[in-house]
């Protein structure tokens, strides 16, 4: 499973870095609050909707994006390397 380590939670804002190893997966989830996302890493991920709709997430290095709130899905790495990135959730 992929492993996640949050860096801040101080009420305004919650990060967390998440490392998803070759073939491993985070689990289907619904976020709660709108995020960010900064890639560490040039790579492709598969999201796996709530919908059953599936899309190839190409992420690059430092290229951050961001998310509403409610987004449902599950988060899979088809790949041969590691893919890390970081979330921001905006809590507030």
């Amino acid at each position: 499973m992929a492993t996640a380590e949050t860096q801040i939670d101080n009420g305004i804002f919650r990060v967390t870095k998440w490392t998803i190893e070759p073939n491993d997966a985070i689990p289907m989830h619904v976020h709660e609050f709108e995020y960010v996302v900064v890639p560490l890493v040039n790579d492709s991920m598969r999201v796996l909707n709530s919908d059953s709709s599936e899309i190839v997430a190409e992420i690059r290095l430092g290229e951050s994006y961001t998310r509403p709130a409610g987004a449902e899905h599950t988060v899979i790495n088809r790949g041969a390397n590691t893919i890390e990135f970081v979330e921001i959730e905006k809590l507030l």
